[in-house]
């Protein structure tokens, strides 16, 4: 990982919150992808801070790809050690968040833009891609986390 930070799009804390509220409340926001609120342990605070992520899943397992370089879910997430849960309506599960290193992410990478097309449009607004293109995206591939979701049993 470079270390990279790029701020956030304009508006996404306020539209973020708005999208939990959805989420929590059951109410579908997407026909094609299937958002959920992750709650994790602030690395400061220590308190439960959360945001709207996008799971995707390749061969069976669910993955998550961060939308822009420096998000501070990813700093919570590895300083949690992966500790999180994942809400939707009622139905909550606790899960591990395990980062992928950049060889295990180019393939999650490359379907990501068929499966979560809502984030290319996302990371193209904020300046982080061009054409979101698969061969763009493999190539952010240690520049972009990606996590694999793991039930915690």
């Amino acid at each position: 990982m470079t270390g990279d930070h790029v701020a956030p799009p304009r508006g996404l804390k306020t539209m973020n919150r708005l999208v939990m509220v959805l989420l929590r409340l059951g109410i579908p926001i997407s026909r094609r992808e299937e958002p959920v609120v992750l709650t994790v342990r602030g690395r400061r605070s220590g308190k439960p801070r959360s945001t709207p992520i996008t799971p995707m899943a390749v061969d069976g397992v669910r993955y998550v790809v961060n939308g822009y370089p420096g998000a501070d879910w990813v700093a919570n997430v590895r300083a949690a050690a992966g500790d999180a849960t994942l809400t939707r309506g009622r139905r909550r599960e606790h899960v591990r968040m395990v980062e992928l290193s950049a060889g295990e992410a180019r393939p999650v990478l490359r379907e990501f833009r068929t499966q979560v097309a809502v984030g290319v449009d996302l990371m193209k607004r904020a300046g982080i891609l061009q054409t979101g293109s698969t061969e763009e995206l493999e190539g952010m591939a240690g520049r972009l986390p990606v996590f694999r979701i793991e039930p915690v049993t």
